[in-house]
């Protein structure tokens, strides 16, 4: 590898301005950021976990040759990590003519507002999805408001505000649109191939040049954290307080955002957000539609990857049995060297992985569900959008011609301290016929499995009777006596 340009600062623009940093800590956020040392006070903190949407904003990244805009929630973004990006926040909203955005009209002529703290944040929300599906339906309207919380006002009328902004249109005016090629210039303009490399008194960050600058600075520096989309990352500083030491951003790399879809499966990179992945589940894991727009919010989903889902080893991260009900598996690369693994064996004990020091997940490897698998994944949770699983029960089950189990895998989350096969429930239905007392004796061996622990989720006794009935739900399925909506949506 030649030399390599390090550059020590970091470069974006925020609205109209050109925002350049070199005394920066890894864990400033975003919002503190607007607040503090910009005075754009429109975006508000409410959680301080990505969860309630008060501090939305929108972040342009260049994807290829095109400019996409996504709405994230700046509480848990690394102001450190927008290196090449367009932030916006509420105070660049307008109209024609010095007027209020359509959005924002929208929400006054609909009463979508009561105490505001909420509402530039919705708005914000809406204003990405406004200016990137000018069609999107009812159905899209709610997906999008997953990641809002509005305590005052009900949604109806947030609804219905979205709904008149997107019937009248005026995207054409909008600056975001007629300034598109220019931005598209200037974010070109910073992405110069450098190594971006800061050490001040708060602390020492990087972002690599590429993924085999990663993978040297990893081998390097086996103890620095390695933050991709942030989601889980941002909450251990504005939760726990933690020192994260050097920090070595890797969500810019768009290497690491490739999505290959081959003849008998798909390969993409560890750093491919939900969002990004969520048309391939439309094409090829249809079954998985359901579950997937239960993965956080959308801004959680616009910035969580999931190699990061699966390279933190949490037990009920969202994706892992899912991912192990599929097959998946993934490629663990150390410097130049590179190790193929089925995702199952990947966890080893609660917070032990198998990865040595200085590796890292590049990539993700699925196969494509064949005509004879039936596939079913459900997660329960207390409440239905944005909120961490309970538990998680995948399956893939393979019959043959006389009704019998070929083949089934099970995977599940939040039952013991890693995301973990059924083995022995698998092994009482392999060869038995599908039916109801087959599904009887898979049920009664879950103990042989697992020793679910309880928290203030749910107590043991309730994850295994419920990890028993996905069981039995999931035999409904393949019966079809599930009602559509109910697929995957617990």
């Amino acid at each position: 590898m030649g030399a390599l340009k390090t550059r020590k600062h970091v470069r974006f623009w925020l609205n109209d301005k050109l925002v350049e940093l070199g005394d920066l800590s890894p864990t400033q956020n975003l919002l503190d950021f607007l607040r503090l040392q910009s005075g754009l006070r429109g975006t508000k903190e409410g959680c301080a976990e990505g969860d309630c949407g008060a501090c939305t904003v929108l972040v342009g990244r260049l994807s290829g040759d095109d400019l996409v805009y996504e709405a994230v929630n700046a509480c848990i973004r690394f102001t450190a990590s927008l290196d090449g990006c367009h932030v916006v926040s509420i105070e660049h909203l307008r109209g024609e003519g010095g007027k209020l955005h359509p959005v924002q009209e929208a929400m006054v002529a609909l009463h979508g507002s009561q105490c505001g703290f909420c509402s530039p944040g919705i708005v914000m929300s809406l204003y990405a999805l406004w200016m990137s599906q000018p069609n999107a339906d009812q159905k899209t309207v709610e997906r999008v408001l997953q990641g809002n919380l509005c305590r005052c006002t009900g949604y109806v009328p947030i609804v219905k505000a979205a709904r008149r902004a997107l019937e009248n249109g005026g995207q054409s005016a909008d600056p975001l649109v007629n300034e598109r090629t220019q931005m598209l210039e200037k974010l070109f303009a910073l992405h110069d191939g450098a190594r971006v490399e800061i050490n001040s008194e708060a602390g020492r960050f990087i972002l690599p040049a590429n993924v085999d600058d990663l993978a040297q600075i990893f081998l390097d520096k086996p103890d620095a954290t390695l933050v991709a989309g942030a989601t889980d990352v941002g909450l251990w500083v504005t939760k726990f307080m933690r020192d994260l030491g050097t920090v070595v951003f890797t969500g810019h790399l768009g290497e690491l955002h490739t999505i290959l879809e081959g003849d008998e499966g798909v390969t993409f990179g560890a750093g491919v957000t939900f969002s990004e992945f969520w048309p391939l589940v439309h094409a090829r894991f249809e079954d998985m539609g359901g579950f997937w727009g239960r993965i956080g919010g959308e801004q959680v989903r616009n910035m969580g990857t999931i190699g990061g889902n699966i390279a933190n080893g949490s037990p009920i991260g969202d994706t892992p049995p899912a991912l192990i009900a599929l097959g998946a598996a993934i490629t663990l690369r150390k410097g130049d060297k590179r190790r193929f693994m089925a995702l199952a064996d990947y966890f080893i004990a609660y917070g032990k992985q198998d990865r040595s020091p200085g590796e890292f997940v590049e990539s993700i490897s699925i196969p494509y569900l064949s005509r004879e698998d039936q596939f079913g994944v459900f997660k329960i949770s207390k409440r239905r959008d944005e909120d961490i699983s309970t538990l998680c029960g995948a399956f893939r089950l393979r019959l043959d011609g006389a009704n019998r189990v070929k083949e089934i895998v099970i995977a599940f989350g939040g039952m013991a301290g890693i995301p973990k096969r059924a083995s022995n429930v698998e092994m009482a239905l392999k060869g038995m016929e599908w039916n109801e007392e087959t599904i009887a004796l898979g049920m009664a061996a879950f103990e042989d499995d697992f020793t679910p622990m309880g928290d203030v989720r749910g107590s043991a006794a309730y994850r295994m009777l419920s990890a028993r009935n996905l069981l039995k739900r999931f035999y409904l399925k393949t019966q079809g006596d599930l009602h559509e909506l109910t697929r995957g949506a617990l």
